[in-house]
């Protein structure tokens, strides 16, 4: 007599990832290591952890180092040379600004396989595809502007000239990204990285008043007092530290780097690391010019971030303005390589082309001719006599400030979209605390386009008036976040397989999934939201307009 051999359970299918490019497929080949594409990424020893983090590192440190660019430097400096110390509040809030954006574009880039514009178009519309990349591509280009008039700046302090210091910046970073390989464009970005720590020991050189950084850490207040002008550099502030470019550059370059979910916590710890990196950086800076020029004839006087360099020289030696020099060109030349790649990632989201540092140039002519049109362009620019290139610097970082909340309420969206994210989606009290953060940008916003309108606006009234209605916003978006959570309990997506494991769960292909349904009031948010936009836009314009004439 026979016996029927009971049945084996079966292993789930492997999920495929949604990419768009093959060469998004395969081992892991980062400035420090290499993780074959068969590993696992379960526990294993301590070396060998350390070994695998050592290889994953890299788009979070880049990407929030790259933040630190020629706008940033000047911006910071021009809050410690204006205000002292009296900003430095303003960093420490910023940190979980960055990682909580941040840490959303690592899960998005490695559970779809697919960039921040290419998710925005698909999920919400060509209309508003095109529109956030055209956002991206207007404030990335005048920002990439701004790079060279930090390369011009930083080189001119040595005696070179700007029409031979710029084009050979442009030259050697079209030369480093268009290698045609991911592992050496990310060292030399890592050469970047290192070569931003100078502002330590430039720190130590201002001498400075330990008690008073750490007062002005954790007790807000504004040197003079807030005014129309001191609201704006804040803004500006935020705008430099945090900026929508860093959501799509950081997303595709972690497909780019070919990492999958089992890597996730190694690079969010990437993430984490780069937003104390950055946040320590930026708060060197606004000491250096805080102690170095207190009580000298600089103190309240910022032209730009090459007089700062200058000025440096003569208060604490040659050796402290070459350093600072020195930084601002390192700072320049990643800013620039960073931020040009993430508008030549979102053009070949939105227009389906090849988009890997993986591929030579021969293979992804577009990707790599949009790179390279866009440093040539900014370069360009810069050379023309007589551009107010102080106004422009300023201009565009309280650009950035102004655009990153509608970036924002997008990362929120796609975060949520249980299609995309299955059991990666945002758990509830990551949304309290992103919505927050979103309503407090927007805020910062309305304040500036305030004292722009009415320049004797008293800044304080209006900032408790707005934070008041602020609370009571959030409070009523929590109760009715709650009660549609409720309703969409145990409903189950197109794509969501309880069968695979949440390390191996990845986004089905984009044809799959069904298009998000827009009630009337999420359509009426949206476009209200662009008109505040464009508004915004026109009063900073005019902000900017009346600064360059003072």
């Amino acid at each position: 007599m026979s016996t029927r051999q009971p049945e084996q359970p079966t292993a789930p299918a492997p999920r495929e990832r949604a990419v768009l490019d093959p060469a998004h497929l395969g081992d892991i080949h980062g400035a420090f290591g290499t993780i074959r594409q068969h590993e696992t990424g379960k526990p294993r020893s301590m070396r060998a952890q350390l070994l695998t983090l050592l290889a994953i590192v890299g788009p979070g440190l880049i990407v929030m180092v790259g933040d630190n660019d020629a706008g940033g430097v000047a911006t910071y400096a021009q809050a410690g040379q204006n205000y002292g110390t009296s900003l430095l509040w303003v960093l420490i809030l910023l940190i979980p600004v960055l990682i909580v954006n941040q840490e959303m574009v690592v899960r998005l880039g490695a559970v779809t396989g697919v960039g921040h514009a290419k998710l925005i178009n698909e999920r919400f519309g060509r209309f508003w595809g095109f529109f956030s990349v055209g956002d991206l591509f207007i404030l990335n280009f005048l920002t990439i502007v701004t790079e060279f008039i930090g390369v011009s700046l930083a080189l001119g302090y040595f005696g070179i000239s700007k029409y031979v210091a710029v084009p050979i910046a442009a030259l050697a970073l079209i030369g480093i990204t268009t290698s045609g390989s991911f592992r050496s464009w990310e060292r030399a970005m890592f050469v970047f990285v290192f070569t931003s720590l100078l502002v330590i020991p430039l720190f130590f050189i201002a001498h400075p008043h330990y008690g008073a950084i750490a007062r002005d850490f954790v007790i807000p207040g504004i040197q003079g007092g807030a005014n129309s002008t001191s609201v704006l550099l804040i803004i500006g502030v935020v705008g430099t530290t945090v900026a929508p470019w860093q959501l799509f550059f950081q997303q595709s370059n972690v497909i780019d780097k070919r990492i999958t979910p089992r890597w996730i916590n190694y690079e969010r710890l990437d993430t984490w690391i780069g937003a104390f990196v950055v946040v320590i950086g930026a708060a060197a800076i606004v000491s250096v010019a805080a102690f170095a020029f207190h009580a000298t004839p600089y103190a309240g006087r910022f032209q730009n971030a090459g007089a700062t360099a200058t000025a440096l020289s003569h208060v604490l030696g040659p050796g402290a303005g070459t350093i600072f020099a020195i930084v601002l060109l390192n700072a320049s030349l990643i800013g620039a390589g960073a931020l040009t790649l993430s508008t030549s990632y979102a053009f070949g989201d939105v227009f389906g082309t090849k988009s890997s540092l993986h591929r030579s140039f021969a293979d992804a002519k577009g990707f790599y001719a949009t790179f390279s049109a866009l440093i040539v362009g900014a370069a360009a620019i810069v050379l023309i006599p007589g551009a107010p290139l102080g106004v422009i610097t300023l201009g565009v970082q309280a650009l950035a400030g102004v655009l990153l909340p509608s970036a924002s309420v997008f990362l929120l969206l796609l975060c949520n979209d249980r299609e995309v994210l299955g059991p990666w989606c945002n758990p509830g009290w990551l949304n309290a605390i992103a919505s927050v953060i979103v309503a407090v940008l927007v805020l910062l916003s309305l304040i500036l386009m305030a004292t722009v309108l009415f320049p004797n606006i008293d800044v304080t009234t209006v900032s408790l008036g707005g934070g008041a209605v602020l609370a009571g916003g959030l409070l009523v978006f929590g109760a009715a976040t709650m009660r549609s959570r409720r309703g969409a309990a145990g409903v189950t997506m197109i794509g969501e397989r309880h069968d695979v494991p949440k390390e191996e769960w990845t986004m089905p292909s984009l044809a799959l999934l069904g298009r998000p349904e827009w009630s009337m009031g999420r359509k009426v948010a949206m476009l209200t939201m662009r008109a505040y936009l464009l508004t915004s836009v026109a009063l900073l314009i005019l902000k900017a307009v009346r600064l360059g004439g003072a």
